[in-house]
C-alpha cells in the first residue's frame, strides 16, 4: 500500500502524512445518516465565544464549513 499511495505507518500505528484518513464504515438500512450543513455568522460567532476566540481565529478554524 506504501508504495501505491505513499503513505507510512509509524511506531504507533498512525498513518502520515497527517491528511491520511481511514476508518471502518458499516452501513444498515435502519440507520440515519448526516451532513455537516454550512455554519451561519451567528454560530461561528457563539463558537468564538464558547471557546474565548476572537471571530476571525473562529472563522479560520471553521473556513471548509462556512456559509460564505
Amino acid at each position: 500500500a506504501t508504495e501505491n499511495t505513499g503513505i507510512k505507518l509509524t511506531c504507533g500505528f498512525a498513518m502520515t502524512p497527517t491528511a491520511a484518513v481511514s476508518g471502518f464504515y458499516f452501513a444498515h438500512p435502519q440507520a440515519d445518516y448526516f451532513g455537516v450543513a454550512r455554519i451561519g455568522e451567528d454560530q461561528v460567532e457563539e463558537y468564538a465565544d464558547r471557546r474565548d476566540t476572537s471571530l476571525d481565529q473562529a472563522r479560520q478554524w471553521l473556513r471548509p464549513n462556512l456559509n460564505e
